[in-house]
């Protein structure tokens, strides 16, 4: 198994927390409800809250409904891994680049939008792809769109939602047919 740098990170950070890896080894005795948890390490129930969501976001641990209570255990397989599993990658170099790229990607997204909002678009081909991307990302593949209703989507992002919608089809991230549009997966080229 190969982790992500992304994801290897959150862990990382995650763990690096005294109360988080004290709760984690309460949990590897036996499975605790908060309330145990929070006695045992003379914490507040909503810091304990607070520390088994991080936790369980990642994954690292679980909740089961317990009649009124939720009882948190440990995610055993995740913790068999071994640490070479959390930090090991198949081509540095390779992932070394895709951390860049995805760098330079979020650093241009929030130069153009603000809030959730596209504030202007890019007049660079390069970066206007990438804003275009980012509107197909609020669009689901195999799924049929009515012109009103891609409208309204990309009017949630951008004001001129004409001039996006035609630049969606032009760069090739929908299809239109008889005013339908269908999201095309990325390399697909419209016919």
């Amino acid at each position: 198994m190969t982790a992500s740098i992304e994801h290897s990170l959150k862990i990382m950070k995650v763990m690096a927390d005294e109360s988080r890896l004290l709760i984690l080894n309460i949990l590897f005795e036996k499975p605790q409800y908060v309330e145990e948890i929070s006695k045992r390490l003379d914490l507040a129930p909503s810091t304990v809250s607070f520390h088994l969501k991080k936790l369980e976001e990642l994954d690292l641990v679980i909740k089961e409904k317990k009649q009124y209570y939720s009882e948190f255990r440990i995610k055993k397989e995740v913790f068999d891994s071994k640490l070479i599993d959390l930090i090991r990658f198949k081509n540095v170099e390779k992932v070394a680049q895709e951390n860049r790229i995805k760098k330079s990607n979020d650093k241009v997204i929030s130069a153009f939008i603000k809030n959730g909002k596209i504030e202007k678009l890019p007049r660079q081909l390069k970066k206007k792809l990438l804003i275009m991307e980012w509107i197909s990302e609020k669009f689901s593949y195999n799924k049929s769109y009515s012109e009103m209703e891609v409208n309204e989507i990309i009017g949630k992002y951008y004001d001129d939602y004409c001039t996006v919608r035609r630049y969606m089809v032009d760069y090739n991230y929908f299809e239109r047919k008889k005013n339908v549009y269908k999201k095309l997966k990325t390399g697909e080229q419209n016919d």
